[in-house]
C-alpha cells in the first residue's frame, strides 16, 4: 500500500493532515443505505488506509445511516491521535432511502448527537453543514439559522470546527461573518470546475477546500484525454484524476472513497504521480460536465 506522506499536507481546522485522505460514503450499502454486502472488508478497507499513513477521514451519520459510522467505530476506535474525522449534517433519509432535509435546531442538534454516539467521540473535529436549498447543487439562499445551531453546539464544546458544504461563495462569505469556516466542501474535478473562483480565494485564506465526487461520483469520469494521459504515464485515469487536484492547488484535500482494497491502494498511489506541463496543460482546458 502506497503510503499518502508524498501527497503534502495542509491545516484543517487546527490540525495537520495529508492531503490525500479517504471517504467513508461507499461503505454504506448500494446507494449509500444499508448495510454493506461485506462488513468484514470495509473494516480491512479503512485500517489498510490508516497503515498507508490517511489521516483525514470524512463521513456522515446519514450515510447508511449511521452505518458508516458504526463501522468506523468498529475499524479503529479507540482512535490514533492524528486522526481527524470530518462529519456532515443536514439531511436524514426515509425508509426507502430517499435524502431529506433536516435543517431545524432539534434535527441538527440529533445529527451532531448521534455522530458522536456512533463514531464513539466526545467532540467532532469538523462538523459540515450541507445546504440542502437545492438537489441540484449550491443555490442562493440563507444559511443563517442552522448555522446559528452549529454554533451553538460549538459553544457547548459538541463540535470544535465548523465547515461549509453544497455552498456559493456568497454563502462561505455570509457565513465567515458569523464564526470561522474550517473547510468547503463543493463537487468539483477535473471535469466539473465551477469552483475554480471560490478555490483560489480559500487558498488566499489558507482555507482546505476538499472536494467531493473527485472522480466523478456515481458516473465516474470518462474522457478520451485522461485515458492516453494515463497510458502515457504508466496510471490509471483515477490516478491522473487525483494527481490534477493536487497540482491544482495546494488547499484542495482529497476524500477519494472505495470499498475495495485494489482500488484503495490505486487510489492512494496517486500521491506518488507528478503530472507533466503537458499533461496539466491538456487536462485544464478538457471540456467540463463530462463527469
Amino acid at each position: 500500500m502506497s503510503s499518502v506522506k508524498q501527497s503534502g499536507s495542509f491545516t484543517l481546522g487546527n490540525r495537520e493532515v495529508w492531503r490525500l485522505g479517504y471517504g467513508a460514503m461507499q461503505l454504506a450499502g448500494p446507494g449509500v443505505f444499508g448495510p454493506p454486502k461485506d462488513p468484514e472488508m470495509a473494516v480491512k478497507v479503512l485500517q489498510a488506509a490508516l497503515d498507508a499513513g490517511v489521516n483525514h477521514i470524512d463521513t456522515s451519520d446519514f450515510y447508511g445511516p449511521h452505518v458508516t459510522n458504526q463501522i468506523i467505530k468498529k475499524a479503529l476506535h479507540p482512535y490514533p491521535q492524528a486522526l481527524t474525522i470530518v462529519t456532515k449534517v443536514s439531511a436524514r433519509r426515509d425508509d426507502k432511502g430517499n435524502w431529506l432535509p433536516a435543517l431545524s435546531a432539534p434535527e441538527l442538534t440529533q445529527a451532531v448527537e448521534d455522530n458522536l454516539r456512533n463514531l464513539g467521540l466526545e467532540v467532532l473535529e469538523v462538523v459540515n453543514l450541507r445546504s440542502m436549498i437545492s438537489a441540484h447543487g449550491p443555490a442562493e439562499g440563507s444559511l443563517e439559522e442552522p448555522l446559528e445551531t452549529l454554533i451553538r453546539l460549538k459553544e457547548r464544546g459538541l463540535i470544535r470546527h465548523i465547515g461549509l458544504s453544497n455552498v456559493t461563495a456568497k454563502q462561505v462569505e455570509e457565513g465567515q461573518k458569523m464564526t470561522d469556516i474550517a473547510c468547503v466542501q463543493n463537487f468539483y474535478n477535473v471535469a466539473n470546475r465551477h469552483d475554480d473562483a471560490l478555490i483560489d480565494s480559500l487558498a488566499r485564506q489558507n482555507i482546505p477546500y476538499v472536494p467531493f465526487f473527485p472522480l466523478g461520483g456515481f458516473t465516474p469520469l470518462q474522457s478520451q484525454e485522461l485515458d492516453e494521459i494515463a497510458a502515457r504515464l504508466n496510471a490509471t485515469p483515477m490516478q491522473v484524476a487525483l494527481a490534477w487536484l493536487l497540482q491544482r492547488a495546494p488547499n484542495i484535500l482529497l476524500i477519494p472513497g472505495t470499498s475495495s482494497l485494489g482500488h484503495l491502494s490505486e487510489n492512494l498511489a496517486a500521491a506518488h504521480l507528478t503530472l507533466p506541463k503537458d499533461a496539466l496543460d491538456v487536462l485544464n482546458n478538457l471540456p467540463q460536465a463530462l463527469g
